[in-house]
């Protein structure tokens, strides 16, 4: 993928000097990172409950971004071909398979109206999360990864140094390396596009507005609304996952609508930015520091005073 210029320069921050964004409500992430005057925050409302599985997203997004083939063959799972998440799979259609019934979403074709299906396929594309407190941010020694104008977390690969510690940081398993590369990549949300005014490639090709872009507070609104008529309409399993600021990651830029439990879609049900306990690590790590220090001194300074008060003794070792 070609690099693109920010259209304000990134603060790369130490996780020492941003403390405030890995605890309390939602911040305003462009301008804490640095951005004067940003834009509204940006990002995904993806619906699941209205994706076909046709992968218009996985194709529109390696097109635009000159991603590598990473999946031509069918894993064993349904018609899953590139299986997850990776440095070379930016979007990724799960296809899972249940035994169940689609409740008021049942077309009843070819059936009795009335008669139950005994198969359903939840189809859903997953993507990176954007989260408001990127435990990947926080890690970067280089600040390759920086925090965008729109709110969303970019690679620069051309300054990545390949060290990896983003990776085992994401809670969602999103960053990777690439093989023979060594550097992370993941979505960008289309940076480039956004800075164009443009929508990202993935929202612009899904034929059934599964994937929905635009400004982050408006995204909510209509996902909540969307849940309510579903349940309305006899979906009582539709849920929100990654819309609430209050959680573990501080709210995801790119969230979901399921119609089970997250795990049921690869998801961690209650994820958690993991610098969230750096601070106290580091003021834990000075105390103990300290005290070391300290106890060594004191060793130091008693023996110093041990030697000082010993008696004198004469040639035959007999005290004078």
């Amino acid at each position: 993928m070609a690099t693109h210029e920010p259209t304000s320069e990134p603060l790369p921050l130490s996780p020492s000097s941003r403390p405030h964004l890995l605890h309390g409500p939602e911040p305003a992430v462009a301008a804490d990172a640095g951005h004067d005057n940003p834009p509204p925050r940006m990002g995904f409302f993806t619906d699941t409950s209205v994706c076909i599985g046709c992968k218009a997203c996985e194709v529109a997004c390696k097109e635009w971004n000159a991603i590598p083939e990473d999946g031509l063959d069918l894993t064993g799972m349904s018609y899953d071909n590139t299986a997850a998440l990776g440095a070379s799979t930016w979007r990724h259609v799960a296809f899972i398979e249940q035994a169940k019934p689609l409740g008021g979403q049942e077309a009843h074709l070819g059936e009795a109206p009335g008669a139950p299906s005994d198969l359903r396929w939840l189809m859903a594309s997953d993507v990176c999360k954007h989260c408001t407190h990127a435990a990947c941010l926080d890690v970067c020694p280089t600040g390759s990864l920086f925090r965008t104008e729109f709110g969303t977390v970019v690679v620069q690969e051309d300054i990545c140094n390949g060290c990896g510690y983003c990776v085992p940081a994401c809670p969602f398993g999103v960053i990777e390396q690439r093989q023979g590369d060594g550097r992370a990549w993941k979505c960008t949300l289309c940076y480039d596009r956004l800075g164009a005014g443009q929508e990202p490639a993935c929202a612009k090709a899904c034929p059934t507005d599964s994937i929905q872009f635009g400004p982050l507070d408006e995204l909510r609104e209509r996902a909540a609304a969307r849940v309510e008529r579903l349940h309305e309409t006899g979906v009582p399993d539709a849920r929100l996952y990654g819309e609430e600021p209050g959680d573990g990651i501080g709210g995801a830029g790119a969230f979901f609508l399921l119609l089970d439990e997250p795990e049921v879609y690869g998801l961690p049900p209650d994820p958690q930015v993991t610098t969230r306990d750096l601070p106290a690590m580091w003021r834990r790590a000075s105390v103990a520091a300290l005290a070391l220090l300290g106890g060594l001194a004191a060793v130091f300074a008693g023996s110093g005073t041990g030697r000082s008060g010993r008696a004198p003794r004469g040639s035959n070792g007999r005290t004078r």
